[in-house]
């Protein structure tokens, strides 16, 4: 029920996914009435493979987490949430209220023995595929200890889902020094160091899109800042690019000459294609959509938190932590 369009997008959404994936079963959450309208309208019913659960409120996308936590027991992302809580649900995926669905999520799933906080984890585009970067924004200030746990979580979702052995990772940082940055930052390197994890060093905002790591990290404040800065980049080339093609008959020409490139390469910068940012760190696999994802972007979304779900992310986040700390004990 939540992001910008609600069942009118995430329907066929999962009507898409359940074409796709045979080996995938949902179950739609919010409001009856209205999720049916949306399945009639694509002359759809429920089935075995796809349920729907009725769920009386609905959380607003500029409500208070507090709030949405205390007063709306039966909205659709508490509803959802707690259906992996008691495993009637593999993974949930949410388009609504960034804040609240990480609160109702923190307090029904708990987060991992070892993880002090949950973070918010999304692929984005690089030179040669794609890199992992955590956290973008569910801790604004973080510890040494913070970025660690988030490099062990990040590196194991890596790991998983790009079936990648031992994934490189970096701690994002103003320079690739090691006297560069604030005491947290480098604290955390020293531990990293010192740890099994595949650990390159520090990097900077271009290694984001140079694909030199495959997992970077740093605190919610920087990356959040990085993945808005991002997305405003990629809007004003599309803007400057469409602008320059369309400025007289020559330069139209010009891109329907380009035309193939142009569409491969917008595939490629595609934001759809990267759409699901995983909370990782919790007892269960929840995925957050854009609120603004279309059809195809929270198709995707779902897909993500399929593949987490089936690699089983968080008991290997827990086996990973648990295993470090066996060895720092040892040591």
């Amino acid at each position: 029920m939540g992001g910008d369009h609600g069942p009118e997008v995430v329907v066929p959404a999962a009507l898409s996914v359940l074409s796709d994936s045979a080996d995938v079963d949902l179950i739609l959450v919010g409001d009856r009435d209205a999720i049916e309208v949306e399945l009639r309208r694509r002359r759809a019913l429920p089935s075995e493979r796809l349920q729907v659960r009725h769920a009386s409120q609905q959380v607003e996308m500029d409500e208070l987490p507090s709030q949405a936590l205390r007063a709306k027991k039966d909205s659709s992302m508490r509803v959802a949430v707690d259906l992996v809580k008691e495993g009637s649900a593999d993974a949930c995926v949410s388009a609504g209220n960034t804040g609240a669905l990480m609160a109702i999520a923190r307090f029904l799933l708990k987060t991992l023995p070892g993880v002090d906080r949950p973070a918010i984890c999304s692929a984005l585009p690089s030179m040669d595929g794609h890199t992992h970067v955590l956290d973008l924004g569910a801790n604004v200030e973080s510890s040494a200890r913070h970025l660690f746990e988030f490099a062990v979580m990040g590196s194991v979702l890596a790991s998983a889902v790009d079936n990648i052995p031992r994934p490189r990772v970096g701690l994002l940082n103003i320079g690739q020094e090691e006297t560069k940055g604030n005491e947290r930052v480098r604290e955390a390197a020293r531990m990293l160091a010192d740890s099994e994890i595949h650990y390159i060093g520090f990097v900077e905002g271009d290694d984001v899109y140079r694909g030199n790591a495959n997992v970077i990290v740093c605190d919610g404040f920087v990356g959040n800042v990085a993945l808005k800065s991002s997305e405003g980049v990629a809007h004003m080339i599309t803007h400057f690019l469409r602008s320059e093609f369309q400025r007289n008959l020559f330069t139209r020409a010009a891109a329907w000459i380009a035309g193939p490139v142009l569409r491969a390469s917008r595939t490629r910068f595609d934001p759809r294609e990267y759409n699901g940012a995983s909370f990782v760190g919790l007892r269960g696999t929840v995925v957050k959509s854009h609120g603004s994802a279309d059809v195809k972007a929270y198709a995707r979304a779902i897909k993500e938190a399929s593949a987490e779900a089936r690699q089983k992310i968080p008991e290997r986040i827990s086996a990973q932590l648990a295993s470090m700390l066996v060895d720092r004990e040892a040591m």
